[in-house]
């Protein structure tokens, strides 16, 4: 199973962590694996090329656990609003998609949010 523990701050979200193989299909051939992959890619891409965002990411090749904090989606850290709200969506977004999976995919996948401060990583 894997476990997404999604971070928030004062409503916004500002990053996430990835645990855990889904177990849905073989190595190589797990359809869930591949969606979850292509997703967090999308919005390292997206924060680091489309919004010129630092993204703080970290990827394990061993256990393909992922841990991603883009601390421009917080005021705190961006004085864009535009920009805040693009990040912090981007990674809201990607909540609610992984929510929708979970329908299908509750013995492979579990989400959660947590409220946190930036630096209490």
């Amino acid at each position: 199973m894997t476990k997404v523990t999604f971070y928030t701050s004062g409503g916004f979200y500002y990053g996430f962590e990835e645990e855990g193989h889904t177990g849905y299909g073989d190595s190589g051939e797990d359809v869930l694996c591949a969606a979850l992959s292509a997703m967090t890619m999308l919005i390292i891409n997206a924060a680091e090329v489309a919004y010129e965002s630092e993204a703080d990411y970290y990827i394990d090749d061993k256990t393909a656990d992922i841990k991603l904090i883009i601390k421009a989606a917080l005021p705190e850290y961006e004085s864009d609003e535009r920009r805040q709200y693009a990040l912090s969506g981007l990674i809201k977004a990607y909540y609610y998609q992984l929510m929708d999976l979970t329908e299908e995919y509750y013995d492979h996948l579990e989400v959660e949010v947590k409220e946190r401060e930036p630096d209490g990583e």
